[in-house]
This record gives C-alpha cells, structure tokens and sequence, in this order.
C-alpha cells in the first residue's frame, strides 16, 4: 500500500487485484471485504470529512482509480503502481469469472439499470452468474430495508456485491450492507454501471491516461460536475504540492 494524502491506495495493479478478489470468493471466504475505486474526489472528500475517511481506512482495499493519484504513488515509491480504474476492473474481474463458480449481485444506479447491466455481462463477457439485481431509493435506506435487502443477498449465497452508485454515498452504503450480508466482497465502482450500459460516454483511453477523464466529464456533464471538479481538482494539486514541499524541506536540528 502507498498512502496518497493519508489514504492507503493498492500499489499494484488491475490483473493482481482480480485474481485476489477471484482466489478468496473461489475459497469461500465470507469475510464482507469492502472495496472501493477510488480518485481524487474520494481522497479530497475523505480529507475533508473525517467520518468518510474513516470508512476508506477500513476498506480492505481502495484502489487507485485516477492517474494522479497514480502518479504520486509512483513519486513515493510504488513502481508497480497502476491505475485500477473502476469501470476497468469490473469488467476485468466479470470475464475472468465467467466460467467459475462466482455469484454476482449488482446493486445500484436508476431503475432498470442494473438489469441492463446484468444483460450486457452476460453478452459481452459470457458471464450469466449475476444472479440478483437491486436499484436502492435516492433517499437513505432504513436499517429494516437494509436487512431486507441483505435477506435477499443472503438467499441467493452471492460472492460479490457490486456498487454503482457515487461517491461517498456508495462507501457508506458499502460499509453499512456489510453489517448485515454474507459475502466475500462488495465492491464500489462509481460510474461502471452508466458507462458499460452506454448510459454515459467514457473518456477516450487516450484522455485517460493523460490524467484528463475529469475534464471530459465536466464536457459531458457541466451541470452536475462543475462544483465538484472546480473543487475537487486545484484542492487535490495544492495539498499534494504542499505535502511534496513539507517532505523536500530541510529538517530542523533538535540539540
């Protein structure tokens, strides 16, 4: 792990985070792992709002989902570092499980989205174990609905919980279903949902790794992302350079 502005991010990549999520649900490991894909937005909120950074620091993993925090991650070490992007390592980790034993629940977005989403691993990564969707109310679930949700979960002996819904709501909504379900992970992937659906246009892979994918939304998006892109961005760039300056700067002498 490499800390980015005192959050612990993965330090490796995409195929190794897949084949551990893949090697404890084949064991059976009912562990309720919490995963989250995480960028500059989730960093920046964690940073701000101490409640939210206390739910990261109790995911079993949060990985690197922008190519800044990438970067840093490289400037402090983690050579090995590479971007685990959310939409990415889903689809990564439904084709590499197509033909196993691996149960998916898919949990999030608007009505009849997680549906679509269903249908399309099934014809695009020939994985038809999804086998239970849900798409939660805008407004904060009750404990009860919660139970009931995982009541289902429950029946059904899923592997993985996917969450697509936005940050923080999706980690505190992550965090809370593990009280209650019995499953090896539940992973949250922000957008993945919109975009395999064909909801939302992703960025070209080329503005991807340009650290840009930010900008391209805010293109595609205006209403909704401007005040969080027009915060999230110079607040992200300021205190890693105000970090970087504290750590380059000349320790005092204790006589």
């Amino acid at each position: 792990m490499v800390n980015v502005l005192n959050i612990a991010l993965y330090n490796k990549d995409i195929p190794s985070a897949v084949n551990l999520v893949i090697q404890d649900s084949l064991n059976n490991n009912k562990f309720n792992h919490c995963v989250s894909a995480t960028g500059a937005h989730g960093i920046i909120e964690a940073h701000n709002n101490p409640s939210f950074k206390a739910v990261l620091d109790s995911f079993y993993l949060n990985l690197p989902d922008g190519m800044p925090t990438v970067w840093i991650g490289k400037l402090k070490g983690a050579t090995q570092m590479k971007r685990c992007y959310g939409p990415d390592f889903f689809l990564a980790l439904m084709q590499q499980s197509a033909l196993l034993p691996i149960k998916h629940f898919f949990c999030g977005g608007k009505e009849g989205v997680a549906d679509d989403l269903k249908a399309e691993c099934a014809n695009r990564c020939n994985n038809k174990n999804v086998v239970g969707t849900y798409s939660p109310p805008f407004t904060v679930m009750t404990d009860d609905e919660l139970m009931e949700l995982a009541k289902k979960i429950n029946q059904l002996a899923i592997d993985i919980i996917w969450v697509g819904l936005s940050t923080p709501k999706q980690e505190y909504f992550a965090k809370r279903l593990a009280k209650y379900v019995h499953v090896s992970f539940i992973i949250t992937v922000g957008a993945a949902f919109d975009f395999h659906t064909g909801r939302v246009r992703q960025a070209p892979k080329w503005v991807q790794n340009a650290g840009l994918e930010w900008f391209f939304r805010l293109l595609i998006e205006p209403k909704r992302l401007y005040k969080r892109y027009f915060t999230i961005v110079p607040q992200f760039i300021w205190l890693n350079f105000k970090e970087f300056v504290e750590f380059c700067a000349p320790k005092k002498r204790v006589l």
